[in-house]
């Protein structure tokens, strides 16, 4: 059996409030899905519970949804807090923006209460005026976090629009199981440009509770560090995602060089077209 990861990483990307969305299930699930993470060197974790956007232009939908995450991140952390002491947990949501004007006023929808915000475009699509909805956000005093940002259908032929969202003030965040291939090549190939160009900022578990399902943590540590990616190991996976909790910005990450062959490289670039 390996070693534990020794390192002391911060996760901003997960399912891990039971019951109210398609991660964790209950309180005993959510533990030990908790434990798993702590076990693999996690010591911070802002969980975030999906949450449609368009419920903030809704006073009274937005209060019975966030109700029912209250309490049920209410019995979550009470329980981590006495099985876990060491463990920092807080709590977020991952806001999809099925609207383009969502309210983020509510310190609940953003990350652990700050600035930041993890927001997502709907069913995987990119749909049309995402620049002007990330300018919007930040002139708003919100700072977007893009949600695995390599699993958007065609995002791979479309870098230049990812390139706006940074320089409109987002910031992108990639989940570790796309690093080595959970959602396939085009997704892989993805998330290794992105690294390869320098633009990630987070990594994240986007961990959905299932104790049958990898986390993929400690095999993207080994790709990158293989690829002799440790400092940005270190700054992707613990130093920027804890720097959110006290309203730091990412550091930049510098482009990782991956050693590919001639036929990885050409299948990459079919998979990402």
């Amino acid at each position: 059996m390996r070693e534990v990861v020794a390192a002391s990483l911060a996760d901003i990307h997960s399912h891990l409030v039971p019951g109210v969305d398609d991660g964790a299930s209950d309180v005993e699930q959510a533990l030990a899905a908790l434990e798993r993470l702590v076990g693999l060197g996690v010591t911070t974790i802002v969980t975030t519970p999906h949450i449609q956007g368009s419920l903030s232009r809704n006073p009274e939908a937005l209060a019975a949804r966030l109700g029912e995450v209250d309490s049920a991140w209410a019995a979550i952390s009470e329980a981590a807090a006495e099985l876990l002491p060491e463990l920092e947990f807080r709590r977020g949501h991952e806001v999809m923006l099925d609207v383009p004007d969502a309210d983020f006023s509510d310190e609940r929808l953003r990350l652990a209460g700050t600035s930041f915000a993890l927001i997502e475009w709907p069913r995987f699509q990119i749909p049309p005026g995402t620049v002007e909805v990330v300018s919007r956000l930040r002139f708003g005093g919100v700072k977007p976090v893009v949600a695995h940002v390599e699993r958007y259908m065609g995002v791979g032929g479309h870098l230049d629009l990812v390139a706006e969202w940074r320089r409109a003030g987002a910031y992108l965040q990639v989940n570790y199981g796309a690093v080595v291939g959970r959602w396939g090549p085009r997704v892989r190939s993805v998330a290794l440009a992105l690294l390869e160009l320098g633009w990630v900022d987070y990594l994240a578990s986007d961990y959905h509770g299932q104790a049958d399902v990898s986390v993929y943590l400690e095999e993207a540590r080994e790709l990158l560090e293989g690829w002799g990616g440790q400092e940005q190991w270190r700054l992707l996976a613990a130093v920027n995602p804890a720097r959110i909790l006290s309203e730091e910005e990412p550091i930049p990450a510098q482009p990782l060089h991956l050693r590919r062959g001639p036929w990885e490289r050409l299948r990459a670039f079919f998979a990402g077209s």
